[in-house]
């Protein structure tokens, strides 16, 4: 059942925004967090780690499901597992209570990620299909955007346990919007049934398609850049300039507003030039900005506005590459829909997990270390367009 573009893009931006939010929504608690469980920043940022990895391996069981059961049924049962994880990080006693009710809140986390994705691909393709995952983003902007600034809003008027209640009514929300909203999009012939061995060799198809882990890396590497500025940006922006918990939310929200308004570009710039050629100059872009703020601050450059500047400058880069990739990773692998979303998302954010967990113990609160491990990411990402994205299936350039 085909449903309204614009409406689509409103319900399915909303559904994946539920996960992210759930990132966003504590970045400015994450000092407090670190007083009020008497921990380190270490342990905290073991948080996110922990929390991207369960995210990105969850999602290797909502594709099949998504595949054998529609796409309805997978979303409900991940969302009741968020709020199942919600609940426990609110009541945490520790930082480990706290560190597992992230990897339960994870694991639910990341059903409505893979619904979005197959949802896009059961509607449209080409660059219809990139424009409506651009829109999707515009809704998805809604997190970064303004995530942290409510999360500042609500540590105003209690802890930041409060936090974690507000994302169990979130989630809530998610489900009755779910049920109103989001008709059913694989209709019940063409499922399949949840057969391990077809599983297997549906992975091992898509795993040794090097189009398709190209581009899933490129998104992976890509997202890790801003995942790790997730991690680290709190405490440096509200330790190293001493910002409060609202003005660090505003300054974050600039760097969504770069992101989500490039990406908007995406499908209309795609169907001009190319997708593939669109996100390789977009990467090219992206690793020049942040390495150039990486010479800066080496330098002793490392003023707020310089920052500031580059990140957005880097982020608007980074718009127009997620889309494109994303939309080219699932282009030809209709009939795996299911497993490559799965596959997809789940090596992006475990590409995520893993710089924070080998950058984490670089993190001092300064500058330095947060600019490069984003230029790192940004460098990983381009090396890997440059493999991928130099020439297309029909061996002709796209650069």
């Amino acid at each position: 059942m085909q449903i309204g573009f614009v409406r689509s893009a409103i319900v399915l931006g909303l559904l994946a925004a539920v996960g992210p939010f759930a990132i966003d929504l504590y970045l400015p608690a994450m000092p407090e967090i670190v007083q009020a469980l008497q921990t380190d920043d270490a342990a905290v940022h073991m948080t996110f780690t922990v929390y991207f990895i369960a995210f990105g391996l969850a999602q290797l069981i909502y594709g099949p499901l998504a595949d054998r059961f529609g796409r309805k049924l997978p979303a409900f049962l991940g969302l009741i597992v968020f709020l199942i994880g919600s609940v426990m990080c609110a009541t945490a006693v520790d930082v480990s209570a706290l560190t597992f009710g992230r990897f339960v809140q994870a694991l639910g986390a990341g059903a409505p990620m893979v619904i979005v994705r197959a949802v896009v691909r059961d509607l449209h393709t080409g660059p219809k299909a990139t424009r409506l995952m651009a829109l999707v983003m515009l809704v998805f902007s809604v997190s970064p955007m303004l995530a942290p600034l409510a999360g500042s809003l609500i540590i105003q008027f209690g802890s930041w346990r409060l936090i974690f209640v507000a994302l169990g009514v979130i989630s809530l929300l998610a489900m009755l919007q779910m049920a109103f909203l989001l008709p059913e999009t694989l209709p019940a012939e063409r499922r399949g049934k949840i057969d391990p061995t077809a599983m297997l060799r549906s992975a091992i198809y898509l795993m040794r398609d090097s189009r398709f882990m190209g581009l899933t890396l490129i998104g992976g590497f890509s997202l890790a850049s801003f995942f790790v500025f997730i991690a680290a940006a709190p405490l440096v922006y509200m330790t190293q300039y001493q910002l409060t918990p609202t003005a660090f939310s505003l300054v974050f929200a600039l760097n969504a507003i770069g992101f989500f308004a490039s990406s908007q570009f995406a499908a209309s710039l795609g169907e001009r030039f190319g997708m593939g050629r669109v996100a390789l100059r977009a990467v090219s872009g992206f690793a020049a900005a942040n390495v150039l703020l990486v010479i800066l601050v080496w330098s002793g450059i490392d003023d707020l506005p310089v920052l500031m500047a580059l990140f957005f400058i880097g982020n608007t880069c980074l718009g127009q590459v997620i889309a494109p990739v994303m939309v080219m990773a699932l282009e030809e692998h209709g009939e795996h829909a299911g497993m490559a979303s799965s596959l997809g998302g789940t090596f992006q954010m475990v590409a995520g997990g893993v710089m924070i967990l080998v950058c984490s113990p670089f993190f001092d609160r300064t500058a330095l270390p947060l600019v490069g491990a984003v230029a790192a990411c940004a460098l990983i990402a381009l090396v890997i367009a440059l493999l991928t994205l130099r020439t297309s299936r029909e061996g002709q350039a796209v650069a």
